[in-house]
């Protein structure tokens, strides 16, 4: 089966079998703070292409003016249902929307924002080269990430310096040795570092 074979008939299965969840995870959105449901970023794609994530919205609006880095749970724009939400991932699952659309694949280095893109260099610009996914290895790796920054005294330079040239090696190595299997193994093991 081909990577965006199956990438298509389980983002249309898993919209599906989780609708039931989105709807209550909607509705506790919109009852928990002001706002809409969905949370909308512009992030960039294959190709160094723009195109918008979805994500259940964790944060009171505005939030994006105090910067793009979440800093651990307990940062004051998460709201009450965007703890738990954000804890589980729940928040990203719309990004099955994306997958389906041909925005994303399940696997592949997780999609930037514009601001952090710039910063590439002419070699960490390979990893546009594929289409950005729901997980990979560095997903894996810093899947506390925003715990991470929230120990830092300055979370974006140290984002910038560390975390990110970090995660750019990983995207390259998944890319060096892409496959079907990895792909699996990849999303057995973000399953249940989630669920551990």
């Amino acid at each position: 089966m081909g990577k965006r074979i199956f990438d298509i008939f389980f983002a249309a299965l898993g919209l599906l079998i989780l609708f039931p969840l989105f709807l209550f995870l909607s509705i506790w959105i919109v009852l928990d703070s002001r706002g809409g449901v969905f949370y909308r970023q512009r992030r960039v794609g294959k190709n160094n292409r723009d195109f918008f994530l979805y994500k259940f919205r964790t944060m009171r609006p505005g939030s994006d003016s105090k910067g793009l880095i979440t800093v651990g749970f307990r940062d004051p724009r998460v709201t009450r249902a965007g703890y738990f939400i954000r804890k589980y991932k729940l928040d990203e699952l719309p990004q099955l929307i994306n997958i389906l659309k041909g925005d994303m694949s399940f696997v592949g280095p997780r999609p930037e924002v514009r601001k952090y893109v710039d910063l590439y260099d002419e070699e960490q610009l390979k990893v546009l080269q594929v289409r950005p996914g729901l997980t990979d290895y560095a997903s894996l790796e810093y899947i506390n990430e925003s715990e991470l920054l929230a120990r830092s005294p300055d979370p974006d330079k140290t984002y910038i310096e560390e975390i990110m040239p970090a995660k750019l090696e990983l995207n390259k190595k998944y890319i060096r040795g892409k496959s079907f299997t990895t792909d699996l193994n990849i999303l057995w093991k973000t399953i249940y570092k989630i669920f551990h």
